[in-house]
């Protein structure tokens, strides 16, 4: 009975490693994913490092790499995110995008805190040669539960963006406000749901929007890694020259978490 019992758990590891290595490079970056309830002081994050290459008929090379680290100490909340993802096929480039993201936020009270973020973003399938972001706002904690929390925030943000392609070559400079709903789920000790929508509007033109939804859920293995599920949705009233107004990701991956 015990061998078999640890041989269905060897399977698992195995299966969830497999599907890792699948789509490794199709985790999701989610701010609110870092964000944990807790009074006391203490890092917190995760990592990840993927590398591959492949050499048969093609060449295929990727790397990516992901970290998300989250500083709490009194009423002052640090997180930072970094994530890199090249990859190549026969020295041409099928995917180059990075992101980078810095936020910090003072809690006034268990309900209400305030905000500042920059970003630097760059996106080849997007022909985002790059983006800059930087605001601030307040946000709102509307629940007192510990197995669910619900979140409303609202920011001024500033925005510099380059897109550069071969059907055109423009620079946008503009204010938006960027509201979002966020909440997260414990409904067992070991699974958790984290779930943000964005609407981003320019304030300027409201009909020069953007919708966004990022959403996972965690199962957990054994202690500090979890099989992940994502899915991510954007809407964009108006991309870049040959660019979908929508795009989805739904992916899955291993976690690894500490703090």
């Amino acid at each position: 009975m015990k061998i078999a019992q640890k041989s269905r758990w060897i399977y698992l590891v195995v299966g969830c490693l497999f599907l890792g290595t699948l789509s490794a490079q199709a985790q999701i970056v989610n701010v609110e994913s870092l964000r944990r309830v807790s009074d006391t002081s203490r890092w917190s994050g995760n990592a990840s490092l993927s590398f591959n290459l492949i050499k048969n008929k093609n060449t295929l090379f990727n790397l990516r790499n992901t970290l998300q680290v989250q500083y709490l100490y009194k009423q002052h909340l640090v997180l930072f995110i970094n994530e890199i993802n090249f990859k190549e096929v026969n020295a041409k480039n099928l995917v180059d995008k990075g992101i980078q993201h810095f936020r910090y936020n003072y809690r006034f009270s268990k309900s209400f805190a305030w905000e500042g973020f920059v970003q630097s973003q760059f996106d080849e399938i997007s022909a985002i040669d790059f983006r800059g972001l930087i605001g601030t706002g307040p946000r709102f904690k509307v629940s007192k539960s510990e197995m669910y929390n619900f979140f409303l925030g609202t920011a001024l943000m500033f925005e510099y963006e380059k897109i550069e392609n071969a059907l055109e070559n423009v620079r946008n400079r503009d204010f938006r406000n960027s509201s979002y709903l966020s909440f997260s789920l414990f409904p067992k000790e070991n699974i958790s749901i984290v779930s943000t929508t964005y609407f981003q509007p320019r304030l300027n033109k409201w009909s020069d929007f953007r919708i966004s939804n990022d959403s996972k859920v965690v199962i957990g293995i054994v202690k500090n890694l979890g099989l992940s599920i994502g899915v991510k949705y954007l809407y964009d009233a108006f991309p870049a020259i040959g660019i979908p107004k929508e795009q989805y990701r739904i992916t899955n991956g291993l976690t690894y978490s500490f703090d």
